[in-house]
């Protein structure tokens, strides 16, 4: 038998492919509602994927959408951010729906995040955890027709009919 010649594998043979058009949408229109909230208060960054979080040694992840406060800027760097954003936003995909709601959960709660919203389109579901109260179970689940709030935004009324508009 004659041994056959193989490519080694890369990164590329790995890679899982973009996320569709609606979750462009959700993501696009929360990058919209809170960029326009910091511009007229300046408290901290907003970072959308892809942008790389070394929570630590071997936990590195892209989350859909990453806040850091001003108080938290030393984690930023030149690669990204290095240490627990203050507020991640991740929007489910049948693909990595397992992985947000479980493993990465749990590595953004034991590195210090404090706030996780998991985004589920289909739907139409906002679960909301504050993981550092309790990473297993959400604080509150929102409806596209609720309006609602987050401590990491002061005064910024947040409109599911927004964040799911196609």
């Amino acid at each position: 038998m004659k041994a056959v010649a193989m490519e080694p594998l890369t990164v590329e043979d790995y890679r899982l492919p973009a996320p569709n058009r609606y979750h462009q949408d959700i993501s696009l229109n929360i990058t919209l509602l809170v960029g326009k909230y910091l511009e007229k208060h300046p408290i901290g960054k907003l970072y959308t994927a892809p942008f790389d979080v070394y929570f630590d040694e071997i936990n590195v992840h892209q989350p859909d959408l990453v806040f850091v406060s001003k108080k938290n800027q030393s984690i930023l760097t030149y690669a990204g951010a290095e240490g627990a954003p203050d507020f991640i936003v991740e929007i489910l995909s049948p693909k990595t729906a397992g992985l947000d709601k479980k493993s990465k959960r749990r590595v953004f709660a034991r590195c210090g995040v404090k706030e996780l919203w998991l985004i589920d389109p289909e739907p139409k579901l906002v679960h909301v955890y504050f993981l550092q109260k309790d990473a297993e179970r959400p604080a509150a689940i929102y409806r596209e027709q609720d309006t609602f709030t987050s401590p990491h935004f002061p005064g910024l009324k947040i409109k599911g009919v927004t964040i799911f508009k196609k």
